[in-house]
């Protein structure tokens, strides 16, 4: 099966649908609400990951949702949004595989997002699919360098900086954790792709679960482009799994605000 018979160049005349993951519990949270539904500077933390989805041109847009799905669809509203459920939380690539029924006409790229990460900017995500097209990738990951990476998915590269695989932080070797380029779990994918990819998943890891991160070693077996686009900010790809981080959130949103620059 072809996936570069497209023109991957021309990004502004292409299509673009956007994945939202939304269905875990956050049980760390410490609350009974679904974790995308706390509110950051008063509106749901995944409304900001809808609202930037729109703004960059996504169509359609398909949101995973699980634990408390009738309410995340209460606080959302828009003809442009499609619900897909996810009734057992088996990982972030069985996440994205209940979308394959929704997008199995589309022929364009696919961008998902997290609904927990509120912060990530327009420019970002432009900055990111632009990429992605202009280099022929069929998968491109969004990452960015932390000083104490534990806990996060580590980039394994070539020594020319191409992505070989993303190694989670329970499955990754002594060597694997020293690398401080993390995986945000932001990314744009072919569509055509990334269907066949989270197909083929398997579950033998540590959580025995079937993660999107495996894609990523697909596309290398198959020859094709994986890039790693790196971003300085690494506040833009915080993931919001704490009330601390709820708060921290909050105040980077204001602070950004106050500024004149909601970065949305």
């Amino acid at each position: 099966m072809l996936y570069s018979e497209k023109d991957p160049i021309n990004g502004s005349e292409m299509s673009l649908a956007t994945i939202i993951l939304a269905a875990g519990k956050g049980t760390r949270m410490r609350s009974d609400l679904a974790k995308v539904l706390h509110r950051v500077c008063g509106e749901p933390m995944v409304y900001y990951s809808v609202d930037l989805a729109r703004k960059v041109g996504s169509s359609p847009i398909v949101l995973v949702v699980g634990h408390q799905a009738e309410v995340i669809k209460e606080a959302l509203s828009g003809d442009d949004l499609v619900y897909v459920l996810q009734r057992e939380q088996l990982g972030t690539g069985h996440a994205v595989l209940q979308a394959k029924d929704v997008l199995s006409d589309f022929a364009g790229d696919v961008l998902i997002l997290c609904g927990d990460v509120p912060l990530l900017t327009r420019q970002t995500v432009e900055s990111l699919v632009t990429d992605h097209r202009r280099s022929r990738a069929v998968v491109t990951v969004l990452t960015t360098m932390l000083d104490a990476p534990s806990g996060y998915g580590r980039i394994v590269k070539e020594n020319d900086s191409a992505v070989l695989k993303i190694v989670e932080d329970r499955d990754a070797t002594d060597d694997e954790k020293k690398i401080k380029e993390i995986n945000s779990g932001i990314y744009c994918v072919n569509c055509r792709f990334l269907f066949d990819a989270v197909s083929r998943i398997g579950n033998d890891n540590v959580q025995k679960e079937y993660y999107l991160t495996d894609i990523v070693e697909t596309a290398r077996q198959m020859s094709f482009q994986v890039n790693a686009f790196l971003i300085d900010d690494s506040m833009e790809v915080m993931g919001i799994n704490t009330i601390d981080e709820l708060h921290k959130a909050s105040r980077i949103m204001e602070e950004r605000r106050s500024l004149g620059c909601p970065g949305q």
